[in-house]
């Protein structure tokens, strides 16, 4: 042992890294719900406000996997933002665009930058048409805040 490190305090960090472990291995796999969109969705924020990045990238991972090729349909429909009522009939584009979001945050607060690029580029490029519904009743477009965050990533990166 270091002699820093007092047996007592050897301890406890012994037994949080056991507890630790020990809910992690019962965790079990992620539970997807009902596989829909905006359940993927919505789990996948509510991993992202919990700070549980693996739980982040099985809901976004999970969501393009099985949306992917209707979001890219949709948004090749689209010449601009859907408006009003009809942005919701683009779910797969929006839940997928949004997925990409919540990813490319989570990517950031772990320090992934070049990841953090890639998939707001990708968000950007490919579901540019994408909006997410905010509780407080109005629609968000997840590429112009990707855009956002984006330059201030390639901005920060410049610096070191």
């Amino acid at each position: 042992m270091h002699a820093c490190c007092s047996l007592p305090l050897a301890r406890t960090l012994c037994l949080v890294a056991a507890t630790a472990s020990a809910a992690l291995a019962t965790a079990g796999p992620p539970d997807f719900g009902d596989h829909t969109s905006a359940t993927l969705t919505s789990k996948a924020w509510e991993a992202l406000n919990a700070g549980d990045h693996d739980l982040v990238a099985a809901y976004t991972d999970k969501c393009q996997e099985l949306y992917a090729r209707e979001a890219a349909a949709q948004q090749a429909s689209l010449e601009d933002f859907a408006s009003g009522d009809d942005a919701h009939s683009y779910w797969a584009v929006n839940d997928v665009g949004t997925c990409l979001f919540i990813r490319g945050e989570s990517l950031t607060q772990q320090g992934k930058t070049a990841e953090a690029i890639a998939t707001f580029k990708t968000l950007i490029d490919d579901y540019g048409y994408a909006q997410c519904w905010d509780t407080k009743g109005w629609f968000w477009k997840p590429a112009e805040a990707a855009a956002g965050k984006l330059k201030q990533l390639e901005f920060d990166a410049k610096l070191d």
